[in-house]
């Protein structure tokens, strides 16, 4: 693990500054949340990771769980709650969404389309672009997008409910 940590770690921190990409309401540093998802990765076997890709996936999905701890952590602190949001993605509009209700509609949707959760991990927070996400995964640029429009419009649909 300490290998695939060293060779990635620019990567790693590209990872973390995603995910709090747009996030508003106070929370973690970019650096505290790359250092806390670096300490958690450390107890996973790394013959289980199977290579760059994986370890980058893994990597925004444990710092997504990170956040969502301390999102829930503070919450749980205060009488009012404060506001934890983000923002689609560059280009894809402007309004705030809840990371916490992000997060529920991730785990369901995981239950039923587990590609299309990954497809959202990589985009809202690892930052990935359509392309890259095409290129990662091996296939064409057009069915990265149908993808996308699917699962933007079945999130757009769960997160007004």
């Amino acid at each position: 693990m300490a290998d695939l940590m060293e060779a990635h770690y620019a990567e790693f921190r590209k990872i973390a500054h995603a995910v709090l990409r747009g996030q508003h309401g106070p929370c973690l540093q970019p650096t505290e949340l790359a250092h806390e998802a670096a300490m958690r990765l450390v107890g996973v076997d790394s013959g289980a990771i199977g290579g760059r890709t994986h370890f980058l996936s893994l990597s925004a999905r444990m710092m997504r769980q990170i956040l969502i701890d301390e999102i829930r952590k503070r919450r749980s602190a205060k009488r009012q709650p404060p506001s934890f949001a983000t923002t689609w993605p560059a280009g894809e509009g402007g309004e705030l969404i809840d990371l916490e209700l992000l997060d529920t509609a991730l785990k369901k949707l995981e239950t039923f389309k587990p590609d299309h959760a990954s497809l959202v991990d990589r985009r809202f927070f690892a930052g990935l672009t359509l392309e890259e996400i095409a290129v990662v995964d091996g296939v064409s640029l057009s069915t990265v997008k149908r993808q996308w429009r699917a699962v933007r419009t079945w999130l757009v649909s769960e997160l007004s409910a």
